[in-house]
């Protein structure tokens, strides 16, 4: 008989409403990873925000394109994450939205 792990998803004690406001307003330069404890995604955003800025001041426009439009679209990835209560914090907790019951998940 296969054993089966079930692992309980737990509420992050983050603001679900300020995790949403930081990505949808600022999702670009990484700071919703930075609130949420996701310190190498935060870097990550930052990093491609400076380097399509560098690109964008020295006139390469097709190289700031590529660098700001992943970053745009690494943005909208989480903030709907984030929408659908499909996030998960530094820790591994679930940002929650108002209302949203969490249930165990077999693996």
């Amino acid at each position: 008989m296969p054993w089966k792990v079930v692992t309980t998803v737990r509420k992050s004690d983050k603001s679900y409403a300020v995790a949403v406001i930081l990505s949808a307003i600022f999702g670009v330069l990484g700071i919703q990873h930075f609130y949420l404890g996701r310190i190498g995604l935060g870097l990550f955003d930052l990093g491609l925000s400076i380097v399509g800025v560098y690109y964008l001041i020295n006139g390469q426009i097709w190289q700031a394109m590529i660098f700001l439009g992943a970053d745009w679209i690494h943005t909208m990835i989480v903030t709907v994450q984030l929408f659908i209560g499909e996030f998960n914090d530094g820790n591994g907790d679930r940002v929650c939205y108002p209302g949203q019951k969490l249930k165990g998940f077999e693996e």
